[in-house]
């Protein structure tokens, strides 16, 4: 697995004072996956990408990221930085910057051409359906097109793997689907992505991996279709229950419709 790897986490401890966040954490991500991690609040998925890109420090384990160690010695944090792309709960556009000068700053830091780096931002702009709205302001966008900017901006640094954490849990249900249809697209160019999200009905549709969490832990994972007909853990049956508003897993039709269509805001009571 090691030469097709774009992750691969051993042993990954995390503590904060005493609470452990993370308990020995193993996890392979292969080149092109989409990987859905899911579970309960508190239970270390947000640390766990954290961890991927150096956000957060591990105390113990080891992080590598196309085959290099995040370490925070020897200066090989920023080439990882360069190569993952991340998205957060929030947008965390900068306010007095235009959609095209976010998109283009983090490539100038960088040292990148400017006229390339304008290029690239451009066509990922209009990947995400935002070509027409480069000039404005955050302020002048929802929060859909907010956070449709903030996956261009990543994207503009031509990552090899993108971090996606709770994508669209700040976003007014209306406006869900916008950031997952954008999200579906980016899966369909065969980019590798970790998401941690509570939209069961995209992770059904798109991960080819569901890894399922809680304490710290790796309790479950497997294919999409495995977890959500037969979880083999008590607690995943217990969280499906709950975000799937109380209908056995097998229930839920596999279609693209039916999938496409829950939310939690629509399915927890």
């Amino acid at each position: 697995m090691a030469a097709t790897s774009m992750v691969t986490v051993r042993g990954v401890i995390k503590r904060f004072g005493t609470f452990t966040a993370l308990a020995g954490v193993d996890l392979q991500v292969a080149r092109g996956e989409r990987v859905v991690i899911c579970g309960p609040s508190g239970s270390g998925k947000s640390t766990l990408i954290s961890c991927l890109n150096g956000l957060v420090r591990h105390d113990a384990g080891q992080v590598v990221v196309d085959g290099i160690e995040v370490s925070y010695e020897g200066g090989t944090l920023s080439a990882v930085r360069q190569r993952v792309g991340m998205v957060f709960q929030q947008f965390n556009l900068f306010p007095h910057m235009t959609v095209l000068e976010n998109c283009l700053l983090g490539p100038r830091a960088h040292g990148r051409d400017p006229h390339r780096s304008r290029e690239l931002a451009l066509a990922t702009l209009a990947q995400m359906r935002m070509d027409d709205q480069v000039h404005k302001r955050p302020a002048q966008l929802s929060g859909g097109q907010q956070q449709r900017a903030a996956i261009a901006r990543a994207l503009t640094m031509q990552p090899q793997l993108m971090l996606f954490d709770e994508p669209t849990s700040s976003l007014d249900p209306e406006l869900v689907h916008e950031v997952l249809d954008a999200m579906r697209a980016l899966a369909g160019t065969g980019m590798t992505m970790i998401v941690v999200t509570h939209e069961m009905g995209f992770a059904r549709h798109v991960a080819d991996r569901i890894v399922y969490m809680e304490a710290g832990r790796i309790v479950e994972e497997g294919s999409a279709e495995a977890f959500f007909t037969q979880p083999q853990s008590e607690g995943a049956q217990l969280f499906l229950s709950r975000v799937l508003g109380g209908r056995p897993a097998a229930m839920n039709a596999p279609t693209d419709a039916a999938t496409s269509a829950v939310t939690p805001s629509e399915a927890l009571p």
